[in-house]
């Protein structure tokens, strides 16, 4: 059974659960996890909830939507450690997070296409990685699955590759992407027009496509 993490006043009212510290460890909190102490889930919203939301947000373009990701996200926590013991907290909950965003993205795709930041990079990289008639997400996410596009971005520069994932992977708006790195809105889109330039040779090289 996942326990609740919400906490009420004297009035009812639900108010927002408070860490037991100001500072702990992610291997603290995988060790509450381990434990089984419902105070691991108050630390996890309280250090990564924002960036799960944030995250699911970029997919889904609905902010009721990531919050329900989120809370998804802490169910699927709670269950998954143990037995499993990430090595990163943040990937791992990142991880979790893209996969809840991206089915439920899936699911409401067929009544009506997503708003978020999910659906534009598909727009913005679809016509370098699908074939005529083929499903561009169904693409992607094969493609994505392979070690091919590991060893692809291994041929990166730091700064390239950092670019690339945060568009196609974190799903970051573009203007977001360049204040990061602070560079021109620009310098981003350059630097992304090349890369895909890059990847479709690359994987029509390995016969990927």
């Amino acid at each position: 059974m996942i326990p609740a993490i919400e906490q009420h006043d004297s009035e009812g009212r639900t108010k927002k659960a408070k860490p037991i510290q100001k500072h702990i460890s992610d291997e603290a909190i995988i060790r509450m996890f381990t434990e089984r102490r419902e105070a691991a889930l108050q630390e996890t919203e309280a250090r990564y909830g924002q960036m799960s939301r944030r995250l699911a947000f970029r997919i889904l373009g609905d902010r009721q939507d990531a919050e329900e990701c989120t809370n998804d996200m802490l169910m699927q926590l709670w269950d998954s450690i143990p037995p499993t013991i990430p090595h990163s907290l943040p990937a791992f909950i990142s991880a979790l997070t893209r996969n809840i965003a991206l089915n439920r993205y899936e699911e409401r795709k067929t009544a009506k296409r997503g708003g978020g930041q999910y659906a534009a990079a598909l727009d913005e990289i679809s016509p370098f990685l699908a074939d005529p008639g083929q499903n561009v997400e169904d693409s992607f996410t094969e493609i994505a699955l392979r070690d091919a596009l590991t060893a692809f971005l291994g041929t990166l520069t730091a700064e390239n590759r950092l670019i690339f994932l945060a568009r196609f992977w974190s799903f970051q708006p573009i203007a977001e992407i360049a204040a990061d790195h602070n560079i021109s809105v620009g310098a981003v889109k350059m630097s992304l027009r090349r890369t895909k330039n890059k990847l479709r040779k690359y994987l029509m090289k390995e016969g990927l496509i």
